[in-house]
C-alpha cells in the first residue's frame, strides 16, 4: 500500500524535521577525534569511532590522512577494516593502502566481496601486486578475475558482477522464491533487482523484476510475467555507452551477454553512478586542461600534467600576437584600439566556450545525429548573431561615450558581431569535427576555440580600424 502524505502535518514537517545531517558524511568532530585517537595510539577508541561509519566515510577518512597517519590507522584497525572501503578509494590512495595492508591479506579478503568490487580494486594495482594476489586466490576466484581483466578497460565486462540469480522460464513463482530461500547468504548477490530467465544454453529469454515476482501468486509461471525484451548489454560495450543506456531508459540493472548472447553477468545502477561521475569529472577536467590532476598529486606531477596544455596555449597566444603585430602602426596611431581590442577577443572567447560546452555535452549524450548537426550549427550561429548584435550596440555605446568617436564605435560594433558569429560557428563545428576524426572534443576543443576567437577578433577589429580609421 502506498504511503499517503498527511497534508495536515505538512507545515510541521517543514519546520520541525529533526537534524539528521550527523548520519551522513564524516563530521569535523569525528574526524578530529579519529586523528587524536591515532596520535594517542588508542586502538579501542579508534575502533569505536570508525566502526559505525559507512565504508564510503571510512574511505573518506583514509583519504584525508597523511601517509604516517594512514599507516598507523591501517595497522591499528587491521582486523576491523571492511574491505569494501577499498572500492571507494582513489587509485593513488589505494596503492598506498594496499602496500600497508598487505597483498596477502587483501587476497584473503577478495573472495568475500562481490566480483565487480573485487575487479574494481585489482584493475588499479601494479602488475607485480596483481600477480601476487592472483597466485594467492582460490582457483575459481582466480579464473573469474582473469576473465574480467581480459576485457578491455572501461567496458561492461569490467563493471559487471558475476553473482546473478537465474531461473528457467517454466518455473513458477513459488519454485523461484523457494529456490532463493534455499541459497545461503553468500550465494545471493548483495544487491539485485530482477530474476534473469534463461534457456538451457544460458541465453537470456527475459527477466522478472522482484516487485512483479512478489506480487504474483505462487502457481504463476515466470514465462507469464517476465519482460521478454530486456535491455541486453554486450560485454565489450564501453562504459560511457552503458551509462547512457541506463540514463536514457531509467534502468536499475541490465544483463550482460557475450557474442553468443549468453548471460555472463549483470550491471547494477550503483556501478553506473560511479561511471557517470567519472566521465563527467573527466570531461570537466579536460575542458580546463587539467586531466589527471588531484589535490594529493605532487608539485612535480601537477606541473608535468599542466605543462603541455599551457605550452599549446602559449603557441596559440603567439599566433594572436602575430596578428596584432601586423597592425602595429595602426595601433601606434590610435591608442584607443589597444584599449578596446581585448574586449572583442574576450567576448568571443566566452561565447565560444559556451557553445563548446553545449556541443560537448550533446555529443556525450549522443544527441547530435547526422540530421541534427547542421540544424545545431545553424541554431548556434543564429544565437551568436543575435548576441553579437546586442553586444555590438552595448560595446559601441561604451566606445562612443569613452572616446567620443562614432567611427571607433562602429568599428567596435562590427568587430563584435563578426567575432561572436565566428565563435558560435567554430564552437559548434569544431567539437563535431574532432569527434568525427576520433579525437576527444572535451580535451581539444577549447584550445582551437581560443585561437579562432583571438585571431578573428583582432583581425576584424584592427583590420576595420586600419581601413576606416587610419587608412
Amino acid at each position: 500500500m502506498a504511503i499517503k502524505p498527511d497534508h495536515k502535518n505538512i507545515e510541521y514537517q517543514r519546520h520541525d524535521m529533526p537534524d539528521l545531517t550527523h548520519l551522513y558524511g564524516l563530521t569535523p568532530k569525528v574526524e578530529a577525534a579519529i586523528i587524536a585517537a591515532i596520535a594517542d595510539g588508542n586502538r579501542n577508541r579508534l575502533v569505536s569511532l570508525v566502526s559505525p561509519l559507512h565504508p564510503a566515510d571510512q574511505a573518506d577518512m583514509v583519504e584525508r590522512l597523511n601517509h604516517a597517519q594512514r599507516k598507523r590507522f591501517m595497522i591499528m584497525l587491521r582486523r576491523h577494516i571492511d574491505t569494501t572501503v577499498f572500492t571507494y578509494l582513489p587509485e593513488d590512495v589505494l596503492e598506498d593502502v594496499v602496500s600497508i595492508y598487505g597483498v596477502s591479506e587483501l587476497a584473503q579478503a577478495l573472495p568475500e566481496m562481490e566480483s565487480d568490487d573485487a575487479i574494481d580494486i585489482l584493475e588499479d594495482l601494479e602488475d607485480e601486486e596483481l600477480a601476487t594476489i592472483l597466485a594467492a586466490l582460490p582457483v575459481g576466484e582466480r579464473l573469474i578475475v582473469e576473465e574480467a581483466l581480459s576485457y578491455p578497460e572501461n567496458c561492461a565486462g569490467r563493471l559487471m558482477q558475476r553473482e546473478v540469480v537465474v531461473c528457467p522460464s517454466h518455473w513458477t513463482v513459488g519454485q523461484t522464491v523457494d529456490y532463493m530461500r534455499s541459497l545461503s547468504e553468500d550465494e545471493l548477490p548483495d544487491d539485485f533487482y530482477a530474476i534473469i530467465v534463461i534457456d538451457p544454453a544460458r541465453r537470456v529469454e527475459g527477466q522478472v523484476r522482484l516487485g512483479r515476482l512478489l506480487s504474483s501468486g505462487r502457481p504463476v509461471r515466470l514465462a507469464d510475467i517476465m519482460e521478454t525484451s530486456p535491455h541486453l548489454i554486450p560485454v565489450t560495450m564501453d562504459q560511457e555507452e552503458v551509462a547512457l543506456l541506463f540514463h536514457r531508459y531509467g534502468l536499475v540493472s541490465a544483463s550482460v551477454v557475450d557474442q553468443q548472447n549468453k548471460l555472463v553477468g549483470v550491471i547494477t545502477v550503483d556501478d553506473i553512478v560511479d561511471v557517470i561521475q567519472e566521465e563527467a569529472e573527466e570531461d570537466l577536467m579536460a575542458l580546463g586542461g587539467v586531466s589527471g590532476s588531484n589535490l594529493r598529486a605532487s608539485i612535480k606531477a601537477t606541473v608535468e600534467s599542466r605543462f603541455l596544455w599551457l605550452l599549446v596555449n602559449l603557441l596559440t597566444a603567439v599566433i594572436a600576437s602575430i596578428v596584432i603585430g601586423l597592425f602595429d602602426q595602426t595601433i601606434e596611431r590610435l591608442v584607443a584600439l589597444a584599449v578596446l581590442m581585448p574586449i572583442v577577443a574576450s567576448m568571443g572567447g566566452n561565447a565560444g566556450t559556451q557553445t563548446v560546452t553545449v556541443a560537448v555535452r550533446a555529443l556525450a549524450m549522443r544527441q547530435l545525429g547526422d540530421g541534427m548537426v547542421s540544424r545545431f550549427i545553424m541554431r548556434e550561429a543564429m544565437v551568436g548573431l543575435v548576441n553579437g548584435i546586442i553586444f555590438a550596440v552595448v560595446a559601441g555605446l561604451v566606445a562612443l561615450l569613452w572616446f567620443q568617436s562614432l567611427h571607433i564605435a562602429l568599428v567596435m560594433g562590427f568587430a563584435m558581431i563578426a567575432n561572436m558569429l565566428a565563435a558560435a560557428l567554430s564552437g559548434a563545428a569544431i567539437p563535431v569535427f574532432l569527434s568525427r576524426i576520433g579525437v576527444d572534443p572535451a580535451v581539444s576543443s577549447s584550445v582551437f576555440i581560443t585561437t579562432v576567437t583571438d585571431v578573428i577578433g583582432f583581425l576584424t577589429f584592427l583590420g576595420l580600424a586600419a581601413i576606416f580609421l587610419v587608412g
